[in-house]
């Protein structure tokens, strides 16, 4: 079949022709600015039959441009009531019947799919270290320090603000320890450490660390507030 008129695919799989292409193949005598608003006032609906947009041109004031739907584009050449009309017609009825041609649906189907794959592997690519490090975390019986708690939620919130945002829920206190109540529960640890003074003198560090179920409650509370 010789092409009259280019359809192209858009990214609905939807076909699509140029309204600037098809007012020129009818021999439409108008200008195309006015051609195509007596055109809409038919009824077509923007976003739904046709789509306008602005293109650039080399040096010149841009040109308003129109994708149009293939249904909308048959129904303007029986309106034009041409010759010119009746062949892009036949034109268009053409490649909508090899568009619905089973072999081709199935073919469209096939390339879908694998273009979903792909971006399902990529996805995979960028999640799996995440994935990996929550997984250590889950199946560990140890607690971990609020830094790594930061990173496992990747809610660009680093360790300071998610303390801050601890203090202000109420959960753990000025110095960073929790209050006792969540450590009841299971969701918290507290360990000392020591340090060496420059005095020579022995220092203890309290430290707070987060159990799995304590992580799983900070998750929450965090999507409740973002």
């Amino acid at each position: 079949m010789n092409e009259l008129i280019k359809v192209i695919v858009n990214e609905h799989q939807e076909q699509i022709v140029s309204g600037r292409e098809l007012h020129e193949f009818l021999e439409i005598k108008d200008n195309y600015t006015d051609w195509m608003k007596r055109v809409i006032e038919y009824g077509f609906e923007t976003n739904q039959d046709f789509i306008g947009f602005l293109r650039e041109s080399n040096g010149g004031r841009p040109s308003f441009e129109h994708h149009i739907k293939l249904d909308m584009a048959k129904e303007i050449c029986m309106i034009t009531r041409n010759e010119k009309g009746k062949q892009a017609r036949r034109y268009f009825i053409e490649i909508e019947k090899a568009w619905n041609n089973p072999e081709m649906v199935m073919a469209r189907s096939l390339q879908y799919a694998q273009v979903k794959l792909l971006d399902y592997q990529k996805q995979l690519e960028i999640m799996q270290p995440k994935a990996d490090f929550y997984d250590d975390v889950a199946g560990s019986k140890d607690a971990i320090e609020m830094s790594q708690v930061a990173k496992v939620l990747d809610m660009g919130i680093g360790r300071n603000k998610l303390f801050d945002f601890l203090r202000d829920n109420k959960i753990v206190m000025q110095d960073n320890q929790p209050y006792q109540q969540y450590i009841d529960r299971g969701y918290f640890r507290v360990v000392e450490q020591k340090y060496n003074k420059g005095d020579g003198s022995i220092g203890i560090n309290i430290k707070t660390l987060v159990y799995q179920k304590g992580l799983d409650y900070i998750r929450k509370l965090l999507k409740e507030e973002y």
